[in-house]
C-alpha cells in the first residue's frame, strides 16, 4: 500500500465522524435502512457462520488484536520518537478501519428510532403507576418462587447447564416474536466468554461482540440472572443496543419462555429496577415492599451481590468509567444510569396488559 493510499485512509476518520454524526439526527432513516434492512443481512450472516462454533471466534480476533498492538508496539513503537508523523498515520489507518467497520457491523444501532416510539409508548410514568406495577410484580414473583420452591425462604438454583440456558432462551424468542415480529431472534449465535474471569473483575455480566455479532456471556455468574442475562444480549444481537431496551427484550423474551425458572429471573431481574426506583421516591413504601418480596428472593439477590463484591477490584471503576463514556459517546446520554430507564418501558407497556 503506498503511502498516499495510507495517509488518505488514515485521514477518511474525519468525514466518516461527521458522516456519523449527521446520520444520527436521523433516527427515522436509520431505523429503516439500516437497523430494519442493512444490519438484518449482516447480523443473521454473522450468526449463522459463527453460531455453531462452540467458542467464541469473537474473543479470538481480541487475543490475535492485542498481540497484533504489542507486535505493532515493538517493531514500530521508535517511530513515535523519530518519525511522529509516520506512526500517527499507522495508528490512525487501524483506527479508522476499526470505526468504519463498527458502524456498519453493528455502531449505528445507537441512533435508531427509541423502542418507545416503535411501540407507541410514553416515556413519563406517574408513582402511583410505578407503584402499582411493582405490586403486581412482587405477587407475580412471590407466585412463581412459591411454584419453584414451596418454601417462601428457599433461594432459586438455576438448574441448567449453560448450553441448556442458550437452547432454552429461543423458546422465549420464538413465543415474543408471534407478538411483536420485530422481537423475533433466529438463529442463535451465543457463547460463555473465553475471558469471563475477565469479565467478572471488570464486573460485567457479558457483552457483545460487535465484530461477529456474537453474543458472550459471563461464565462465572451461574446464578438467578444468567436466563435473563443471556436474553439481554440476545436482544444486542437483534439491533437493540440502548442497555435499557436490551433489558425490555430480554424481560419479555424471558418472561414468554414456557419454563418457569426463565420466567422468575426474568421477573425478579427487573423488579430489582423496580423497587430501586421505588425507594428513591418514597422510602417507607419500599421498605413496606421488602415486607412483603419472599425471602427466598432477597437470598436470590444477596447472592449476587456477594459474587461481585468477591470479585470487586479497585480496576473495575476504571472499566466501568470506560463503559460509561463509550455509552455516552453513542447516544446514550445518560451512560450507565440508562439501564434504570427500562422501568419506563415495563410500567407503560404494563399498563394495560397482565403480567
Amino acid at each position: 500500500m503506498s503511502d498516499r493510499l495510507k495517509t488518505f485512509l488514515a485521514l477518511s476518520i474525519i468525514p466518516q465522524y461527521i458522516l456519523v454524526k449527521w446520520l444520527a439526527g436521523y433516527p427515522e432513516f436509520i431505523e429503516t435502512y439500516y437497523s430494519n434492512f442493512v444490519y438484518q443481512f449482516i447480523s443473521k450472516g454473522f450468526r449463522y457462520a459463527f453460531g455453531w462454533v462452540p467458542f467464541s471466534i469473537g474473543d479470538i480476533l481480541y487475543t490475535l488484536l492485542v498481540i497484533f498492538i504489542i507486535r505493532f508496539l515493538i517493531t514500530k513503537g521508535r517511530l513515535f520518537f523519530y518519525g511522529t508523523r509516520i506512526f500517527l498515520r499507522e495508528v490512525f489507518l487501524v483506527v479508522s478501519f476499526v470505526y468504519f467497520v463498527f458502524h456498519l457491523f453493528w455502531g449505528f444501532n445507537y441512533y435508531r428510532l427509541p423502542i418507545h416510539k416503535k411501540l407507541n409508548l410514553s416515556s413519563e410514568y406517574t408513582s402511583e403507576e410505578l407503584y402499582d406495577f411493582t405490586e403486581r410484580l412482587i405477587e407475580k414473583s412471590n407466585e412463581i418462587h412459591s411454584q419453584l420452591t414451596n418454601n417462601d425462604t428457599v433461594m432459586v438454583k438455576i438448574p441448567y447447564s449453560k448450553p441448556e440456558i442458550y437452547k432454552k432462551t429461543m423458546s422465549g424468542y420464538e413465543t415474543l416474536g408471534k407478538i411483536i415480529p420485530e422481537f423475533s431472534y433466529s438463529p442463535k449465535s451465543i457463547k460463555t466468554s473465553l475471558y469471563s474471569t475477565a469479565l467478572t473483575y471488570m464486573g460485567y455480566s457479558g457483552y457483545l461482540n460487535p465484530f461477529t455479532n456474537e453474543a458472550q456471556v459471563n461464565g462465572l455468574q451461574i446464578d438467578f440472572k444468567y436466563p435473563t442475562v443471556s436474553c439481554h444480549e440476545e436482544a444486542h444481537q437483534i439491533g437493540y443496543s440502548a442497555e435499557n431496551e436490551a433489558n425490555f427484550v430480554a424481560f419479555l423474551a424471558a418472561t414468554s419462555n414456557d419454563d418457569l425458572y426463565f420466567k422468575y429471573s426474568g421477573y425478579i431481574y427487573v423488579l430489582r429496577y423496580c423497587l430501586g426506583e421505588v425507594k428513591r421516591r418514597d422510602i417507607k413504601k419500599f421498605e413496606e415492599y421488602n415486607e412483603i418480596v419472599h425471602l427466598g428472593i432477597i437470598k436470590n439477590y444477596v447472592e449476587v451481590a456477594n459474587f461481585w463484591r468477591r470479585h470487586k477490584t479497585k480496576a473495575e471503576p476504571v472499566f466501568k468509567n470506560s463503559f460509561n463514556t463509550f455509552l455516552k459517546a453513542n447516544n446514550q446520554k445518560k451512560g450507565l444510569k440508562s439501564y434504570s430507564y427500562v422501568v419506563a418501558l415495563l410500567v407503560n407497556y404494563y399498563k394495560d396488559k397482565k403480567l
